[in-house]
């Protein structure tokens, strides 16, 4: 384990701490930390809280530098890391505040199945979702694409993918920007991310990319529950995906670039992994245009994997799927940036939010939220890890101190390398049978590395966002069959 940051922290209450703006030259603004003293010390072995101080000296930073109870060591960025800039202070754009994988997120989709009526035909589900949903590292799949269909999918997202009949209208309604960020521009993108793009369309990828059949076992807020139309006990499918080598590309080739913009508007960063240009220069344009087709990438890529997905419980149950009700309850990214209105002094900003490892967590009323969820907030969907269980939250009002942002997961502890020698001579996939859960996975060494753990209690990272009032818990899902790349 690596040695302990013994930076200077100052309580706020028992799920805020503070890193002040007097620990180290250059920030601009102070740090915050949600997380409860549990998982505070994870926390400082991981040394993650120097880069939620280093985020801290961003020009055009504005109120603070956040990170979530999941945040864990990453590239410039704690990954858990949430960074508001001001594009008319000067505010910037990094690549490393918004990560490799633009857009991996996630999405739940609902059954009207019960756990009685679905574990005798668990294994043929999992085998089936395992033949016939690709995975692993360089998968590629079914689902084939021209030059120019390429180009709509980066332009249109998970819009692309519904109008050649990967799914139904009403899925865009039920995704985050309905699945297709403005701002797309296909010119600042690289021949090297178009051509790893190519293949991957409706492909799981690998590490902890995952497709996961699960049963909710615990209802926290029955009003929230019944509008989701939840209940103990029934089935539930969660997918976790991204944009894959395209996404991976995109912000390889601008970590590297924007180097430059360090001297040429003379930007001094304490970390070079967060190199970074203004949200308003060429570059900085540049950047956002190609994220933007990444976004899309992998917003088309996740309703792919949904469209596979009915396909495979249509076989197994044999009923079509909307008469197995698999309705799309949301999707949400969880590496992005994004142009969001904030009220910053009593003014309202349109601010640059880079969100790495965090969700959106509009609260109720929120003018972007589709109709049905108007009046309980967004849903917030938090994967734990394949032995234990995962969460479905919403947004609330007190969210605007995170710019609406909330926890993604729960967070590595170790690393993947640590995790693999930890797990050295045992069998991950039987010891997770013999908890009632099925795993099938490309090979061995992923079973370990996302071995339960590998990761923190997502039950305790839950807690805290959910006592600290940046969302709420709806209900619980444990696993029951689970598909790994």
């Amino acid at each position: 384990m690596a040695d302990k940051w013994e930076g200077q922290l100052e309580k706020i209450d028992d799920y805020r701490w503070r890193i002040p703006k007097s620990y180290k030259s250059g920030m601009r603004v102070p740090g915050i930390i949600y997380t409860d003293q549990k998982l505070l010390i994870d926390i400082r072995f991981d040394k993650a809280p120097e880069q939620v101080a280093n985020a801290a000296t961003l020009p055009g930073i504005v109120k603070y530098s956040l990170a979530m109870p999941d945040i864990h060591w990453g590239y410039g960025l704690p990954i858990g890391g949430v960074v508001a800039t001001d594009p008319e202070d000067g505010g910037v754009v990094t690549p490393g505040g918004i990560g490799f994988d633009i857009n991996c997120g996630v999405r739940l989709l609902k059954t009207n199945l019960t756990l009685d009526e679905t574990s005798p035909k668990l294994k043929d589900l999992v085998y089936m979702l395992f033949s016939h949903v690709p995975s692993g590292v360089g998968s590629s799949g079914d689902i084939k694409v021209n030059p120019k269909e390429e180009e709509e999918i980066l332009l249109k997202g998970a819009r692309w993918a519904v109008e050649k009949g990967y799914g139904r209208k009403e899925d865009l309604e039920y995704t985050e920007e309905k699945g297709e960020l403005k701002g797309a521009d296909l010119s600042k993108v690289s021949d090297r991310a178009y051509e790893r793009g190519k293949k991957q369309s409706g492909t799981l990828g690998s590490g902890n990319h995952f497709l996961e059949i699960q049963a909710i076992d615990t209802i926290y807020d029955e009003k929230a529950a019944a509008v989701f139309g939840l209940y103990k006990g029934q089935v539930t499918v969660m997918i976790h995906s991204g944009s894959r080598g395209f996404g991976y590309q995109v912000c390889d080739d601008y970590s590297k670039s924007m180097l430059r913009c360090l001297e040429k508007y003379n930007i001094s960063v304490p970390d070079r992994q967060l190199a970074c240009a203004p949200v308003n220069s060429p570059e900085g344009k540049s950047y956002i245009g190609a994220m933007t087709c990444a976004a899309n990438y992998a917003w088309s890529n996740r309703q792919c994997l949904m469209h596979l997905t009915r396909e495979v419980f249509e076989k197994v149950f044999e009923r079509s799927e909307k008469d197995l009700g698999m309705s799309l309850i949301y999707d949400v990214t969880h590496n992005i940036g994004k142009f969001e209105k904030y009220k910053i002094d009593g003014k309202e900003k349109k601010l640059f939010i880079h969100r790495k490892g965090a969700t959106r967590a509009f609260g109720p009323g929120h003018p972007e939220l589709p109709q049905a969820y108007k009046n309980i907030g967004q849903p917030v969907i938090i994967p734990g890890d394949m032995g234990r269980n995962s969460y479905l939250l919403v947004g609330t009002a007190k969210a605007e101190e995170t710019f609406y942002s909330t926890c993604h997961g729960a967070g590595r502890v170790l690393s993947r390398t640590a995790a693999i020698s930890a797990c050295r001579g045992r069998d991950i996939a039987k010891e997770l049978e013999n908890k009632g859960i099925f795993v099938k996975a490309e090979g061995r060494a992923t079973l370990a590395e996302e071995a339960p753990e590998a990761y923190k209690d997502v039950n305790d990272v839950v807690d805290v966002v959910h006592m600290a009032g940046i969302s709420k818990k709806v209900c619980r899902m444990r696993p029951l069959g689970v598909i790994k790349g």
